[in-house]
């Protein structure tokens, strides 16, 4: 079984930056690949950033491409968003998720191939 915190969220101006942790328990957080999602209130969610689960690959929606990076720290349990340069269109609740174990080390990009979610930590960027 694996939980899955999110922390880090809060408002900040355009251009602003933000670190998201996901803070996971669970006796094999290494096994799984993990990703980052947000979501805007009566939207689907949508794909923001995915790393393997050895950490060796990402994948960025293209929206947040050089400005958002994603990574994890194995031995601490965490996974961490860190994002620059924000845009009010970044506004919405992030989701940090881990998806079921893959025999091949990649990014999984789709919602439906995530098992573990949770709570959501809100981002809120001003103009």
């Amino acid at each position: 079984q694996v939980q899955l915190v999110e922390s880090g969220g809060g408002s900040v101006q355009a251009g602003g930056s933000l670190r998201l942790s996901c803070a996971a328990s669970g006796r094999t957080f290494s096994d799984y690949p993990m990703g980052w999602f947000r979501q805007d209130p009566g939207k689907e969610r949508e794909f923001v950033a995915g790393i393997s689960r050895s950490g060796g690959s990402t994948s960025y929606a293209d929206s947040v491409k050089g400005r958002f990076t994603i990574s994890r720290d194995n031995a601490k349990n965490t996974m961490y968003l860190q994002m620059n340069m924000l845009k009010p269109e970044d506004t919405a609740v992030y989701y940090c998720a881990a998806a079921l174990w893959l025999f091949a080390d990649v990014v999984v990009r789709t919602p439906a191939a995530y098992k573990y979610w949770g709570q959501g930590t809100s981002v809120t960027v001003s103009s």
